[in-house]
């Protein structure tokens, strides 16, 4: 027996039940989940009713869903060969992680005073 291919269409309809079949099953309502996620409401009913809607807001409605964990699997890398490919994914990986991102204005701010030579309040 061949195994069923599943196509972007097939895909996208089997994405937009299992999210509105997760709502339900939260007990939450349309207008709960477009509060919690930030998505407005149209945006939300015709990703439920179409199937469309856009990454930002798939992964919007993801976490609001508790449901962010299926997007890490997403664009795997290809399975390596050669210690050449083995770094060269490697070198990608590295670059490819984001930045931690340095807080500004945090706290009681006596950094900022003691680098322009004020005095902390």
């Amino acid at each position: 027996m061949i195994p069923a291919l599943d196509t972007a269409p097939d895909l996208r309809e089997a994405v937009r039940l299992a999210a509105r079949n997760r709502r339900i099953a939260l007990g939450l309502t349309q207008a709960d989940l477009a509060a919690r996620s930030g998505v407005p409401l149209g945006t939300l009913k015709r990703f439920e009713r179409l199937g469309e809607v856009s990454l930002s807001s798939l992964l919007a409605l993801a976490e609001a869903l508790d449901a962010l964990e299926g997007f890490h699997g997403l664009f795997p890398l290809p399975e390596a060969r050669t210690l050449d490919e083995v770094e060269a994914q490697a070198r990608l990986l590295t670059r490819a992680r984001p930045k931690a991102r340095r807080r500004v204005g945090t706290g009681s701010g006596s950094c900022g005073a003691q680098r322009l030579g004020q005095k902390p309040e």
